[in-house]
């Protein structure tokens, strides 16, 4: 049976970030508030789990599951190759809507789906994301919503649609919107616009002048 916490109440808020980081160390799903929608979420580092995640979601390995974290500093144990202007983009807009798809390191013990060597990452600016993840580390998120079905900005949707098959319910109230991050390659010589979200091609410009978009 799914828990539900209220996070604007503050007692409910700490028994349920307790609670969900629990959930996540035992390898279950949780469902938290960020910036942009609310997302499912599950230990990085536990591959049953993210396979769990695709599972609830009914979505394949083809489309890998993004990772969230908790501060910048966690960048030094993920990925590898991060360029100068991967980092000036960290600075200029995490916390926030930009994930960054780099290289990550080829030690990790992770199976996010095939990623082909890497992770799309971002640091979310929401103070409930931001406790659980400092506390439990970086987490596999991605919408909690069906494949196929719009993204939830509120609590309820989510629950609607992934019900039991998620352990921790931590109810933030509605989401700022339902834009959805803007995703920048930076395994490469130039960054590249994958996808243009709650950041334009202009706005990056400003920080990343040679910033390319995808055809």
């Amino acid at each position: 049976m799914a828990r539900r916490y209220d996070t604007n109440d503050a007692t409910d808020r700490t028994t349920g970030l307790r609670e969900a980081a629990s959930a996540v160390r035992r390898g279950e799903l949780v469902v938290l508030p960020t910036d942009t929608v609310y997302g499912i979420g599950a230990d990085a580092f536990t591959s049953e789990a993210v396979a769990d995640l695709l599972d609830a979601k009914g979505r394949g390995r083809n489309m890998p599951t993004p990772v969230l974290i908790g501060s910048p500093n966690t960048l030094h144990g993920l990925v590898t190759d991060f360029s100068e202007m991967a980092w000036e983009l960290v600075d200029a807009f995490w916390p926030g809507a930009l994930t960054l798809v780099a290289k990550h390191q080829p030690s990790l013990q992770w199976d996010l789906g095939d990623t082909r060597g890497t992770v799309a990452i971002r640091m979310p600016l929401h103070p409930v994301a931001i406790e659980l993840l400092t506390e439990v580390g970086p987490m596999a998120v991605s919408s909690a919503n069906l494949t196929g079905h719009p993204a939830p900005e509120d609590c309820d949707a989510a629950q609607g649609m992934l019900g039991d098959s998620v352990s921790v319910y931590l109810d933030g109230g509605p989401t700022p919107g339902n834009v959805p991050s803007s995703i920048v390659d930076v395994t490469g010589k130039v960054p590249v616009l994958l996808r243009a979200g709650a950041l334009s091609a202009e706005e990056l410009r400003k920080v990343v002048p040679d910033l390319e978009v995808a055809n």
